[in-house]
């Protein structure tokens, strides 16, 4: 974990410094992505520099709202609060009225995260930070994200991580530290994007160890030969294959993240965009 977290470190640096930047913005959701972005983006470059803004909407937990106040006073970033509740609900109202059709289910999940995208480009946009995106190669694998909203970015520092690699650095950080830089809360909730009432990433996707190992197929491991050994194992290896297939259209229009492995999303990896498979 040390190893990612040198490359990343080195790699937005590197970055900010030839494109120009020397602060960057984040959206904090109080989840374990956002808050490893913000504590590496701290380590590269300065608390000072770096700023978090969280975006509560009217599904979004107490709780998230605290853990991203606790976790910002730990790492000394400046914590900008800006509600989305009643943008939300202006722009489906205006839907309604315009096509007569509610917003509700998915669209209406994803004008909540467009919308954060949005805020984030504007304050990026205004003050001239650099917008890190928190996406994982977990989800970015299998297009559990939105376009045009939790995508929007100019890099990405997780991306070549895989969610149970998120939890580990994490932790690395905080064992590094010798204190809480990520609140222990943060950690042990269970994940959840909160654009619905109870929702959890596992309403969409299996359980992110094991998603995380079928995604590794090239390493033929052992835990996934004796997955696919019955036919539900088999069905959901399969499946995750075609989520896959189906969402390069998402990562071609993704920010470039930082590489930490020798096979990575990004210009080195060409897949078609269009596929399907049987």
């Amino acid at each position: 974990m040390a190893f990612y977290r040198a490359q990343i470190v080195l790699g937005l640096r590197d970055y900010a410094r030839r494109c120009g930047f020397t602060k960057a913005v984040i959206g904090s959701s109080g989840g374990i992505d956002s808050a490893l972005t913000l504590a590496l983006a701290v380590d590269a470059l300065g608390a000072e520099n770096v700023v978090a803004i969280t975006m509560s909407s009217v599904w979004s937990s107490a709780g998230s709202v605290d853990d991203s106040v606790t976790l910002c006073r730990n790492l000394g970033v400046v914590l900008h609060t800006h509600p989305i509740a009643d943008t939300v609900a202006a722009f489906a109202a205006q839907f309604e009225a315009s096509f007569g059709q509610p917003l509700q289910g998915l669209p209406l999940e994803n004008l909540q995260a467009r919308v954060r995208g949005t805020t984030l480009m504007e304050y990026s946009n205004t003050y001239g930070h650099l917008l890190l995106t928190t996406g994982n190669k977990s989800e970015i694998s299998v297009g559990y994200c939105t376009l045009y909203g939790d995508t929007n970015g100019g890099l990405g520092l997780i991306g070549d991580l895989y969610k149970t690699e998120v939890f580990a650095l994490s932790r690395h950080l905080n064992e590094a530290a010798g204190r809480e830089l990520i609140p222990q809360a943060i950690i042990d909730k269970e994940p959840s994007a909160e654009l619905a009432p109870g929702q959890r990433d596992t309403d969409s996707l299996p359980p992110y160890p094991v998603l995380d190992e079928i995604l590794k197929l090239a390493r033929a491991t052992a835990f996934v030969a004796q997955l696919r050994a019955t036919p539900e194992g088999e069905a959901l290896v399969l499946r995750v294959r075609g989520l896959i297939a189906r969402n390069e259209y998402k990562r071609r229009q993704a920010p470039p993240i930082i590489r930490v492995r020798s096979r990575a999303f990004g210009s080195g990896r060409q897949m078609p965009i269009a596929a399907k498979v049987a």
